[in-house]
């Protein structure tokens, strides 16, 4: 049984090949500016760093995951873009040679961010093909883990779980998930929790406990969904 058409393949490739290029200039210029901006008005290097990356969170990330019900057919492009960014960021790493204005050489936590992105895209159309049961936890993961992000580097200037950022997750992402219905806001809480522990990448932990959930919710209260 084949699951995808060429012919919606086919038309999914301009938005593909525009949406990589704004990555790209995400990525290589706007991200490179906030860390510029950031250093520049007394940020320390690492701040700078983690402004760049939250950036690109938002812009790269959230902006072509709420983009993707509206202009994509099918998964299949979306992951090997997903695909294609988690080695362009992961070579850095193992040739030293960082991109220094979002990249930290004591964690890839932006790998564990494509890799998420682009599984999340792809599994979850199976279960619902308008592609919203992805979108709601990648936002989670791509904007309400930017704002927080962007909220305790303005508040201590380090990466601290402070509970400042942990509100502005929680008041980002209960319209996010309003957008799923109760589950939805329930999955902005519990997601929100799984920010806040220490243990486990916050990329990996926020989509799969939101994941879970709605999942969950799909199978056994599908009432409680909007899609």
């Amino acid at each position: 049984m084949f699951f995808f058409t060429l012919n919606s393949i086919i038309n999914d490739v301009p938005y593909a090949i525009i949406l990589l290029v704004w990555v790209y200039f995400v990525v290589m210029f706007i991200s490179k500016k906030f860390y510029e901006f950031a250093v520049n008005h007394g940020f320390s290097e690492h701040s700078g760093t983690y402004f760049g990356r939250k950036v690109i969170h938002i812009l790269a990330g959230g902006l072509v995951a709420i983009l993707l019900p509206f202009l994509f057919h099918e998964p299949v492009l979306p992951l090997v873009l997903a695909a294609v960014l988690t080695i362009a960021v992961y070579i850095p790493h193992k040739t030293g040679k960082l991109y220094y204005w979002f990249q930290d050489p004591t964690n890839m936590y932006e790998v564990d961010f494509t890799i998420a992105w682009g599984l999340m895209a792809f599994f979850l159309w199976f279960l619902d093909k308008s592609f919203w049961l992805a979108v709601v936890p990648m936002l989670f993961m791509a904007w309400g883990d930017g704002v927080t992000g962007i909220v305790r580097n303005f508040r201590y200037r380090k990466r601290v779980k402070g509970w400042e950022g942990s509100l502005a997750m929680l008041i980002t992402c209960l319209p996010i998930g309003a957008i799923a219905g109760w589950v939805g806001i329930i999955s902005a809480v519990f997601a929100t929790l799984a920010e806040k522990q220490k243990y486990i990448d916050d990329n990996l932990a926020v989509p799969l406990v939101t994941v879970v959930i709605l999942v969950l919710a799909k199978f056994l209260f599908p009432a409680y969904l909007t899609f």
